[in-house]
């Protein structure tokens, strides 16, 4: 699934998402550290593992979803 950030906090390393139809949810450290980034800004899209409605990973939308 993919998203575009809404917003990021460096220091927590969580933050929200909008999905395409204007959903916001949000993510949490575990989900940011999962992946390969080390920083998101506003704006940028992204893609997104999800277990039960929750963001289980993040990742810049050039790079692939392990599994997936």
């Amino acid at each position: 699934m993919q998203a575009t950030v809404r917003s990021f906090d460096e220091v927590t390393r969580s933050g929200s998402v909008f999905l395409d139809d204007g959903t916001v949810l949000e993510f949490g450290t575990r989900a940011f550290d999962a992946g390969p980034l080390r920083l998101l800004r506003t704006g940028q899209r992204v893609n997104l593992a999800t277990d039960g409605g929750e963001i289980t990973y993040i990742t810049l939308s050039t790079f692939p979803i392990p599994g997936a």
